[in-house]
């Protein structure tokens, strides 16, 4: 694996992470969303990601050669709807209820939205973390050079 590789890797995770952060926050800002532009109600939605592998030695090399090289890291492959059940809430007040009272609201729970926010973030900080070791590095490589 080259050196610059690393950069990609742990760019490619940053990112993965903010799509992650992004989907717990948007999921916890609807989580009373009883009518969406699509019509119904809000359904949590989750990341689904998916490795990037690097490739071996040989396969590298032939793929350097005609510069479609797969750098390995993670990527965010689909944004999925959970089919889970909706929560009912008799309400007969609320302009969405049903005959018999009841309001069906999103199947997001907020615990698990902010743990799921704080997992993204730890992640988040840890390829942060390695990315500025890798810059440290450089630097310091640059450095010797002198």
């Amino acid at each position: 694996m080259s050196f610059l590789n690393s950069f990609d890797i742990s760019t490619s995770g940053l990112t993965a992470q903010r799509q992650r952060l992004d989907i717990a926050s948007e999921n916890i800002a609807n989580s009373q969303t009883t009518r969406t532009e699509s019509g119904g109600t809000y359904r949590r939605k989750m990341v689904v990601l998916q490795e990037v592998p690097s490739t071996s030695f040989r396969t590298r090399f032939n793929s350097l050669l005609n510069r479609t090289a797969s750098k390995g890291g993670v990527k965010v492959t689909e944004i999925i709807e959970d089919q889970r059940d909706l929560n009912p809430v008799y309400n007969p007040d609320h302009p969405d209820a049903d005959e018999d009272g009841y309001v069906m609201m999103p199947n997001v729970d907020l615990v698990k939205e902010t743990t799921d926010a704080m997992s993204a973030t730890r992640s988040y900080e840890a390829n942060l973390t390695a990315f500025n070791a890798l810059k440290l590095m450089a630097q310091k490589a640059l450095e010797v050079g002198k």
